[in-house]
C-alpha cells in the first residue's frame, strides 16, 4: 500500500507570506553590516574554502552565498530552500543552480559538497531535527565543514523568546524555536563532531539584525547601527552563553556514513 502524501510543510507557506518584510529588513545595509561584523567573519575565519563546493541551505534569495562568495572568491554555491520562489530568486542573484527541498524530510541527495551552510535554517527544522541533519550529512564529504548560526535556547531570555513566539504573527511557533547547541550536536552525532563554538548576539542584534521582529523602522537604522555596533563589541566580551542571543558553530564532517 502507498504512503499517503506528507502535509506541506507550515513553514513553506509562512516564509512565501513574509518573504517581502523579511528580505526588506534582513539583507538591507545596516543588516548586511551586522552580518559582516558578527557573523560572517568570525564564522568563517581560517577555513579553506577557496575553490569549495558549498550547499547554502535555507538559501532564501541567495545574499549569504554572495556574502561567501566575498571572502572566498572562487567558492561555488549551490542553494537549498523550502520556498520555490527563493530557489528563483537564488538562481537570479547568485548565477548558481537552487533546488526546492525541505530538509526535514528523507532526500535523496545526488551531489556532494566540500562544506554546508545555514544561517537561520535549522531552527525552522524542528519538526524532525534528526533527519534534517542527516541530509545534512549526507550532502557534505568526510572531512568538509558544517557552518551555521542559530537562536540560542540557553540564552536568559529564551521564556520570553518563546512566548513572542507563539504570539507573534512573524514567527510559525509550531515548527519553529531555538536550538541548544550541545543537543544539536548530540542528535548529529556521529556523523560531525564541533570544530569551533561562539555565542553572540546582544543590542544590535535585536535593534538591527532583527529589526522586523522589534518593528524598528528601516529609516532608523543607520543611525542606530553607529550607535548600537560598538556596544555589540563590549557585549560580546561577556562570559559564557546565557547573555546571547544566537550562537556561531563549525562542525566537520566525520567518515561514519549515515545509514
Amino acid at each position: 500500500m502507498e504512503e499517503p502524501p506528507s502535509a506541506p510543510n507550515p513553514q513553506q507557506a509562512h516564509y512565501e507570506a513574509i518573504h517581502s518584510d523579511y528580505e526588506a529588513h534582513y539583507y538591507d545595509a545596516p543588516s548586511m553590516a551586522y552580518r559582516h561584523r558578527f557573523i560572517y567573519r568570525p564564522l568563517f575565519q581560517d577555513l579553506p574554502l577557496n575553490n569549495a563546493s558549498v550547499a547554502d541551505l535555507a538559501c532564501g534569495s541567495g545574499h549569504n552565498s554572495i556574502a561567501l562568495r566575498s571572502y572566498f572568491p572562487t567558492v561555488k554555491t549551490t542553494g537549498y530552500d523550502i520556498s520555490d520562489n527563493a530557489c528563483r530568486d537564488y538562481e537570479r542573484h547568485t548565477g548558481f543552480p537552487a533546488h526546492m527541498a525541505d530538509l526535514t524530510l528523507p532526500m535523496p541527495v545526488t551531489e556532494s559538497y566540500d562544506a554546508a551552510l545555514v544561517i537561520g535554517g535549522l531552527h525552522h527544522c524542528v519538526a524532525d531535527l534528526k533527519t534534517s541533519l542527516e541530509n545534512v550529512a549526507k550532502m557534505v564529504k568526510p572531512g568538509g565543514f558544517f557552518m551555521m548560526m542559530e537562536p540560542n535556547d540557553d540564552f536568559l531570555m529564551s521564556n520570553v523568546r518563546r512566548a513572542w513566539y507563539r504570539k507573534d504573527k512573524w514567527f510559525e511557533a509550531d515548527t519553529e524555536e531555538a536550538l541548544r547547541h550541545d543537543a544539536l550536536l548530540e542528535l548529529g552525532q556521529p556523523y560531525f563532531e564541533r570544530h569551533r563554538l561562539t555565542y553572540f548576539g546582544g543590542p544590535a542584534f535585536y535593534a538591527v539584525l532583527n529589526s522586523l521582529i522589534l518593528r524598528v523602522p528601516l529609516k532608523a537604522k543607520p543611525a542606530l547601527s553607529k550607535i548600537l555596533f560598538p556596544a555589540e563589541r563590549l557585549y560580546g566580551l561577556l562570559p559564557g552563553r546565557a547573555p546571547y542571543a544566537a550562537f556561531l558553530a563549525v562542525w566537520r564532517r566525520t567518515t561514519i556514513e549515515p545509514g
